[in-house]
């Protein structure tokens, strides 16, 4: 028997990206999946839920810096 290299369910999600979106209201920080983006968020400081026409992305995955 050979052990998976991944955990279960892995490949459904590997090319998932997210990204940081600042609530309009509050100003509070969300990390959101590119799965996720047509569901209804709430946010998690004025619990009002989140317009993404109106969000500020503040960053995605991999966007960091080179090192």
């Amino acid at each position: 028997m050979k052990t998976p290299a991944h955990c279960p369910g892995y490949e459904n999600f590997k090319n998932l990206s997210s990204f940081v979106c600042k609530c309009p209201g509050c100003g509070k920080e969300k990390e959101i999946f590119s799965d996720e983006f047509n569901k209804q968020h709430i946010c998690p400081g004025c619990k009002q839920e989140i317009d993404f026409s109106k969000c500020s992305i503040e960053g995605t995955a991999g966007s960091a810096a080179p090192r």
